[in-house]
């Protein structure tokens, strides 16, 4: 058997330190993957994998409404130049009982007479507000496709947590709708039980 000299095997033993290293570094940065991407979801007010349920609505559990707080919710829309459409939401401005489940509708409309998809993208002011904001179901959920001059009505349903920091009595959930150029909308995801719902009105 031919025996290695030293530097072939201090040679080797480098080698097979640095694969392992290698190894090690990226089994624990997958691990890294999913708390990273929640930690953006929460900055930017994307809702993560992590928070919805297999029909893409937030997991909220049970919690006590606190009728004696009151905090103001507004509403904000645009739409990128690119995308030929009117969205504004029919409840600008609505007060709500943390804890409790309401439900606001945005109106769109489709200027073109082609059929075109959109994706819209939340973000909270103040941005410390976004992990107590919960959507039950929201437009922003999936891409959504409005035929030529359609006009559609996209439900939001949400609950303020009661836990929200008492400082923060006003907060405003803006969606800025993106033109897609895939024409092939989602499929809708099945009906769920939800919880008692408030519904503004307009």
């Amino acid at each position: 058997m031919t025996m290695q000299n030293p530097e072939t095997q201090r040679k080797n033993r480098r080698t097979t330190l640095l694969l392992g290293g290698m190894v090690v570094l990226m089994f624990g940065f997958g691990f890294a993957l999913v708390p990273l991407y929640n930690m953006l979801c929460q900055v930017t007010g994307i809702q993560s994998i992590a928070l919805r349920t297999e029909t893409g609505r937030t997991a909220v559990t049970a919690q006590a409404i606190d009728e004696s707080r009151l905090v103001t919710v507004k509403f904000d829309a645009t739409v990128n130049p690119d995308l030929p459409w009117d969205f504004t939401p029919e409840t600008p401005v609505i007060k709500v009982h943390p804890g409790q489940v309401y439900e606001v509708n945005f109106s769109a409309d489709n200027r073109s007479s082609a059929n075109i998809t959109g994706q819209a993208i939340p973000s909270f002011a103040p941005w410390q507000a976004t992990a107590y904001f919960h959507k039950m179901e929201c437009f922003c959920f999936h891409r959504q496709t409005l035929a030529g001059h359609q006009h559609t009505d996209m439900p939001l349903r949400f609950m303020v947590s009661p836990d929200l920091p008492a400082e923060i009595n006003s907060l405003t959930l803006s969606y800025s709708f993106m033109r897609l150029r895939m024409e092939q909308a989602e499929p809708q995801p099945a009906e769920a039980e939800l919880p008692p719902i408030v519904t503004a009105k307009k």
